[in-house]
C-alpha cells in the first residue's frame, strides 16, 4: 500500500509532497481534514509506529489550549485525540509497503525520498 495522510491547506506537507515527488508516484491521499482518519486506520498506522504517541503531535495548537502539556497521557489518550481532532496527528504520515514516515523531520523526508525514487 502507499498512501499518505496529510493536510491539503499545509505548506509543509504540499513542500514535502513537490520535494519528494510522492504526489505523482501513485500514492493515494488522504486529506484529514476532509476525510477523517478511522478508527482503522488509525490502529494500523500505530502497529507500523509501534505507538499512537509517535503519531501524536505536540504542535497542535489544541495542545497547549487543552492543558495537555501537564498532564500524562496514555497511548488510549493520544488515540482518543487523534481520531477526535484531525490537528493531534503528525503529518505527513506516509505508508510505503512496510514502511512508515512520520512528520516533518528531516529523516523522515529523506526516508521517504528513498523510498519513493524505489
Amino acid at each position: 500500500m502507499k498512501k499518505i495522510y496529510h493536510l491539503s491547506s499545509c505548506t509543509t506537507c504540499k513542500r514535502i509532497l513537490d520535494e519528494t515527488g510522492a504526489g505523482s508516484k501513485g500514492f493515494v491521499l488522504q486529506d484529514i481534514k476532509t476525510e477523517k482518519i478511522t478508527p482503522a486506520q488509525l490502529d494500523e498506522l500505530k502497529e507500523k509506529a509501534g505507538s499512537y504517541e509517535a503519531l501524536f503531535s505536540r504542535r497542535s495548537l489544541k495542545y497547549k489550549e487543552m492543558g495537555l502539556k501537564d498532564k500524562v497521557l496514555t497511548e488510549a489518550d493520544y488515540r482518543r485525540l487523534i481520531l477526535g481532532d484531525y490537528t493531534f496527528l503528525k503529518r505527513p504520515v506516509t505508508i510505503a509497503g512496510k514502511q512508515i514516515f512520520i512528520g516533518s523531520e528531516k529523516k523522515a523526508v529523506e526516508g521517504l525520498k528513498a523510498a519513493v525514487s524505489k
